[in-house]
């Protein structure tokens, strides 16, 4: 199985789990390699109730180091961070960057102005929104992201249709200038299977979206977005039928922000 990057431990409030069992879940599942990459710190704290604070920095890495020597040589365990893409937030993210040897750092969008839109808590609000507003919002953002350069996976793409609302009309109107924007910034994206257990009931990003990626030269990882350890790489083998059927033939690996690609 491809590697898979995308996991959460339980600092970030909203995932459950030991570093051990994590481990048996990657090797049980024969993915290449097992990435954590939690969610980040942002300030000024407290920031909001689904990430862990800067003060718990010291126990991430020791849930790390306990993965890694749980792991031995039999699977490589990497060190990556989930942060947050938000206003002003680039001398932070450099900040984050040099606390530690990182092997990747994900960008990901969860928030529009103050607006977590993807938080269960909020759902309410999508009744009292625009749809194509909020899409033009969330895609402009993403692709800030992208151009930033300071990311080397870019998250769950469409996460802003994780409940099912969508505009109508062709959607390539969102996807094509973020693509561009992603290709020039070198980025990988992610395949990430969590999707399929919410409202949408898809990966995250759509087979369309995935599609242009490819034709854009694009580099891919498949990502489960694991808050337990049963959820590691969850959905893998549909995922890998999924990229391979916007054309993919290859995923990458990370080690010290350094890539290489890897046979899908």
């Amino acid at each position: 199985m491809p590697a898979d990057y995308h996991t959460h431990t339980p600092l970030c409030h909203h995932a459950r789990g030991e570093p051990e069992a994590f481990i048996d879940a990657a090797l049980a599942a024969g993915v290449t390699e097992y990435g954590i990459s939690d969610h980040s710190p942002v300030l000024p704290e407290p920031f909001d109730d689904w990430r862990m604070s800067e003060a718990d920095l010291p126990a991430y890495f020791e849930w790390i180091d306990r993965a890694r020597s749980y792991a031995g040589d039999r699977v490589p365990v990497r060190a990556g961070l989930e942060c947050d893409w938000l206003a002003g937030c680039e001398n932070w993210i450099r900040d984050l960057a040099g606390k530690y040897p990182w092997d990747y750092l994900i960008g990901s969008v969860h928030y529009l102005g103050a607006w977590d839109f993807d938080n269960p808590k909020w759902l309410g609000r999508w009744a009292e929104c625009d749809v194509e507003s909020v899409w033009i919002h969330y895609w402009q953002t993403y692709a800030d992201m992208a151009k930033s350069g300071l990311f080397d996976i870019l998250g769950h793409p469409d996460l802003v249709k994780k409940f099912s609302h969508r505009p109508e009309g062709d959607l390539d109107r969102f996807y094509v200038p973020t693509i561009e924007a992603i290709a020039s910034s070198g980025a990988t994206i992610e395949l990430n299977t969590a999707g399929r257990h919410k409202p949408c009931a898809e990966a995250y990003p759509a087979p369309r979206f995935l599609e242009l990626a490819h034709e854009a030269g694009i580099p891919l990882v498949i990502s489960s977005d694991a808050h337990a350890p049963e959820e590691v790489a969850r959905d893998f083998p549909t995922a890998i039928e999924i990229a391979k059927a916007a054309g993919y033939r290859e995923t990458q690996l990370f080690e010290r922000r350094e890539r290489r690609a890897e046979t899908l």
